[in-house]
């Protein structure tokens, strides 16, 4: 086994994990699953049937990731996270032919208690702010909170807040990466 898991977690067969991941107390991946190389599942997380996470994914305590979720590379769930499968769920209707697909493209990072609704995609690096509703899809690198949702303004990769200048050029506090502004999309230049 070239992965950690916790001796209360579930692994149930059919499901791959990469080397390098550790899966923490009680912790369920369910059959068919697939899991990358060094993600960090914490306590109490729930990986349903045909979830797929990248590489270096980080799910913190209390997330569940339902089917119809992939996660690219380097994304980060924080703490209690929700995300949603079916539009309409009722408890006495079968919706399983009806899960909706939600993409969390690379570098990404949903805030403690933010909940996705079902059938967005949340861009390249985004950052979603603690507690938000995400109820349509996010750019990459937009800086999101609120219920519903809203973009108040742009991160760079290292997830610090970017200010332009009147020509449309921001630079990260931290990497000094340099980022275009241009027709309302970020994108990094340098």
């Amino acid at each position: 086994m070239d992965y950690f898991a916790h001796s209360t977690a579930v692994i149930d067969e059919g499901s791959k994990i990469g080397i390098g991941t550790k899966i923490w107390h009680f912790s369920h991946v369910m059959r068919e699953a697939i899991i990358g190389e060094r993600c960090n599942l914490g306590q109490n997380v729930v990986v349903s049937p045909n979830v797929v996470l990248g590489d270096n994914v980080k799910v913190q305590n209390n997330v569940s990731i339902y089917t119809g979720v992939i996660c690219e590379d380097d994304v980060f769930l924080g703490p209690s996270m929700v995300f949603t499968n079916v539009i309409n769920p009722r408890s006495a209707l079968n919706r399983k032919s009806e899960f909706k697909q939600t993409k969390v493209r690379k570098g990404a990072t949903i805030g403690a208690n933010a909940t996705v609704i079902c059938g967005n995609t949340i861009g390249e690096y985004a950052l979603i702010g603690a507690g938000t509703v995400v109820t349509k899809d996010v750019q990459a690198y937009a800086l999101v909170v609120g219920n519903p949702s809203k973009q108040i303004g742009w991160v760079s990769e290292y997830g610090h807040r970017l200010v332009f200048d009147e020509e449309g050029y921001a630079v990260c506090s931290e990497s000094n990466q340099v980022y275009q502004l241009e027709d309302n999309h970020v994108k990094r230049v340098k």
